[in-house]
């Protein structure tokens, strides 16, 4: 089968698409012939092996994953002999690593039954950014009906799950872009979009309860200074670096929580398959709908990257098979 496949760190060019072996069946696994998958931050801070401390579980001098991808959706090939909740011809959506490929071997609880009302390319576009948003909301920021929530950073994949999302809850929701995507933001939701390049949210006289911070463009005491006096900040984004430019700004927000009564918090997502179950029953509701930016086949899957990396997408960037 043709996968994309990086042998060394470095930029979009070490990507090649490479012909692999197929993985076989386990008793417990299941085989999905991948239809979709997208891009997100994490497999470019993967390819590249940046921060350094990514290279501590992925591989010291050369990945221990040759095959890029994590986003998927696709149909069922084949299962496993005590695989119980899934056939072939089944349509799925998960997260599974190795997803830049025609197909992809996973157990079950790696997948869900594809939303009935999306293609698959916008399946392929829910998992990583729908469970950072879901998560740091709901579990992180404990959302609540009323609260008054900005995103800085709404624009991007984590940015437009994170509007839906919070309006789900029932939330009043502030979304912080640039000036050529005020207009989608308001179209999936917000209540007010903050143009950056026209107004400073940090300095505007507006207090929030509730804010993530996905750009990672202002200070953490700037932001602090929008919160409510009771108001948390989850911290989901981190500015580049090699060593420790992102490892500092969450040791700092767990510093700065310590002061006051105000809160700060770092998040990181995790894979549960519960939540991929809540994300479909949004989607389905007519609650959330997943943000395309750009399509690209798996053989341009570098220039998605590229695109993903530096081209600031409106939305998620999804790789077509």
């Amino acid at each position: 089968m043709k996968a994309i496949v990086h042998h060394k760190y470095g930029s979009a060019d070490v990507l090649e698409l490479e012909d692999i072996d197929k993985p076989a069946v386990n008793d417990d696994g299941v085989l999905v012939r991948v239809r979709a998958a997208s891009v997100n931050a994490f497999d470019w801070h993967i390819m590249r092996g940046l921060p350094y401390l990514v290279r501590t579980s992925e591989g010291l001098r050369k990945p221990k994953r040759t095959v890029a991808g994590v986003d998927v959706a696709g149909h069922v090939e084949a299962v496993g002999k005590d695989v119980t909740r899934f056939q072939p011809g089944d349509e799925v959506f998960g997260e599974r690593g190795g997803a830049f490929a025609e197909y992809v071997h996973g157990k079950e609880n790696n997948f869900a039954l594809k939303p009935a009302n999306l293609t698959f390319e916008q399946a392929a576009a829910v998992p990583m950014a729908g469970f950072t948003a879901l998560q740091a909301l709901r579990d992180k920021g404990h959302v609540q009906a009323g609260q008054r929530v900005l995103i800085n950073g709404a624009a991007g994949g984590v940015g437009t799950f994170s509007v839906q999302i919070a309006k789900a809850f029932g939330a009043n929701v502030t979304g912080v872009c640039n000036t050529r995507n005020v207009d989608m933001i308001r179209s999936i939701g917000a209540d007010r979009v903050i143009d950056y390049t026209r107004e400073d949210f940090t300095r505007n006289g507006q207090r929030y309860d509730l804010i993530l911070d996905v750009a990672a463009n202002r200070s953490l005491s700037d932001c602090r200074r929008v919160l409510d006096s009771n108001g948390t900040l989850v911290v989901v984004g981190a500015p580049d670096g090699q060593w420790l430019a992102p490892v500092a700004r969450l040791v700092t927000a767990v510093l700065l929580s310590r002061i006051g009564s105000r809160k700060m918090l770092p998040f990181l997502a995790n894979f549960a398959n519960d939540d991929l179950i809540v994300l479909k029953e949004l989607i389905e509701t007519g609650k959330v709908t997943p943000v395309i930016d750009k399509t690209y086949p798996l053989s341009e899957a570098p220039e998605a990257i590229r695109h993903v990396e530096t081209g600031h997408p409106q939305g998620k960037v999804v790789i077509t098979l």
